[in-house]
């Protein structure tokens, strides 16, 4: 079982920036795939960007140039840092952990954490 804990949400006027945080508590965070999700009311749940156990990286189109997703495999730790915020990034940003084995899947969820851009 991996638990994950996400922080640094908040309040946010347009143009502002963010770092969301996702701390992970599995000693293998390191071969995991680890993702960031979204979800506004009334909305699905949607893929904003996530990064592979080897660095790479792909994004939603609505946030390319914008946002930025990082790792820190020796804090067990993946970032999102959020800049030029817009009113429409406003949802609640869920850390999401994923690994593929021949033998079965992994996927965990994080409790998620509000981030409201409004002036």
């Amino acid at each position: 079982q991996v638990q994950l804990v996400e922080s640094g949400g908040g309040l946010v006027q347009p143009g502002g920036s963010l770092r969301l945080s996702c701390a992970a508590s599995a000693s293998t965070f390191s071969i995991y795939v680890m993702g960031w999700y979204r979800q506004a009311p009334g909305k699905q749940r949607e893929l904003v960007a996530a990064i592979s156990s080897g660095g790479s990286t792909n994004y939603a189109d609505s946030v390319k140039g914008r946002f930025t997703i990082s790792r820190d495999n020796a804090k067990n730790t993946v970032y999102l840092q959020m800049n030029s915020l817009k009113p429409e990034d406003t949802a609640v940003y869920y850390c999401n952990a994923d690994l593929a084995l021949s033998t079965g899947g992994y996927n965990y969820w994080g409790q998620g954490t509000q981030v409201t851009v409004s002036s």
